[in-house]
């Protein structure tokens, strides 16, 4: 289902509002770049800065400019559970594919308290469910078994971004998630090592720069040539470590 190479877009800002002109290019420039998807107000999208009318436009927007041409992903999560589900909601009215689900930050919830998390945003929704583990941002990871409870209870929570920085942890979900259930590298760093562990892609903030030949190097991975998919890696590993110099999104 997501398979490929999705853009956790950049929001772009002009005197303190959204440059929608400037939106509007770096959409066309994805898709011409052949990106396989786009993820509106995801965290490098300052999901937890923008106000929810901008938060809403932003996703709107990126329905409305992507015209059918690439999957959209709306980034609804938040550490309230209550808008979460309002936004998610929003976003299936909106036309959204599918919804990126960030770990409540700050809240620090139990393994139970991000269970009741997300089953109650499931349970409000239709659309296709990415969970996002990021505990460097969060200070929680959504651990393994709460993963897996939550594949088996909810069939509209199908996939995990994973950014915690350790490929074990691939292999562990792997071996616990059934086989048609998800995982995307949410690191661009460690997107080709991943993938060789059962990743299916990458939800990237390096293809805001180059979106083709990141989507260059997952293709590659994912038909099996990891001569070339190692290749384009380091070619551009450089990239990868650098966009993070000062806090996502700034350096992008």
């Amino acid at each position: 289902m997501f398979a490929g190479t999705h853009t956790a877009l950049v929001t772009p800002f002009q005197n303190d509002h959204v440059d929608e002109g400037a939106f509007e290019r770096l959409i066309e420039a994805q898709i011409g770049a052949g990106i396989t998807g786009i993820v509106p107000v995801g965290t490098t999208g300052e999901s937890p800065t923008l106000d929810h009318a901008e938060h809403m436009r932003v996703i709107e927007l990126g329905v409305k400019l992507a015209k059918g041409r690439c999957k959209v992903i709306g980034g609804t999560g938040s550490n309230s559970t209550s808008e979460a589900v309002s936004m998610t909601v929003e976003a299936e009215k909106l036309g959204c594919d599918a919804a990126l689900l960030v770990a409540p930050y700050y809240n620090k919830p139990s393994p139970e308290g991000l269970y009741r998390h997300f089953g109650k945003i499931a349970e409000a929704t239709k659309l296709p469910l990415i969970l996002y583990s990021i505990p460097g941002r969060c200070g929680i990871e959504i651990g393994v078994e709460t993963t897996a409870r939550l594949a088996k209870d909810f069939p509209n929570i199908v996939a995990i971004k994973e950014a915690g920085g350790s490929v074990e942890r691939v292999s562990q979900l792997r071996a616990a998630l059934p086989a048609e259930f998800e995982i995307l590298s949410g690191d661009d760093a460690l997107t080709l090592p991943f993938i060789s562990a059962g990743a299916i892609g990458v939800i990237s903030v390096a293809s805001n720069v180059i979106p083709r030949e990141v989507g260059d190097m997952v293709r590659a991975a994912l038909v099996g040539n990891f001569d070339e998919a190692r290749r384009l890696h380091f070619r551009w590993y450089p990239l990868f470590k650098a966009l993070f110099i000062e806090p996502n999104p700034v350096p992008a």
